[in-house]
């Protein structure tokens, strides 16, 4: 099995691709000043645009981790998820935690088929 490493950061890989699978690491959003909304709608087009450079696409998100430090904005973002997948909805857990770093309101984790 090989494994294909992008997109280095100081702590990470941005995306891992292995066994037919691509791994995109936690993502927030460039602003975190915005709303819920707004960077729920930032990262899911930075993660469109990490998928597309491993090969990939949004439509083969078959698995997603949310990470929000306030579950009462969380219908913001469901309309946003909703709009973004249509039917295409994949698994997801929602996780309320305490703190992302700085402002940041959310941070999604996200599998895709490659391909």
């Amino acid at each position: 099995m090989s494994i294909t490493r992008s997109i280095r950061t100081p702590i990470m890989h941005r995306t891992v691709e292995a066994n037919g699978f691509v791994f995109v690491g936690g993502t927030i959003a460039d602003d975190t000043s915005v709303s819920m909304a707004e960077q729920t709608r930032n990262i899911l087009g930075k993660i469109t645009g990490y998928l597309k450079e491993a090969g990939s696409d949004a439509s083969r998100i078959v698995s997603a981790s949310i990470f929000v430090t306030d579950l009462s904005k969380k219908k913001e973002m469901d309309a946003v998820w909703t709009e973004f997948f249509g039917d295409n909805l994949p698994a997801r857990a929602t996780v309320g935690v305490a703190d992302l770093g700085g402002s940041a309101l959310i941070e999604v984790v996200v599998t895709a088929l490659k391909g």
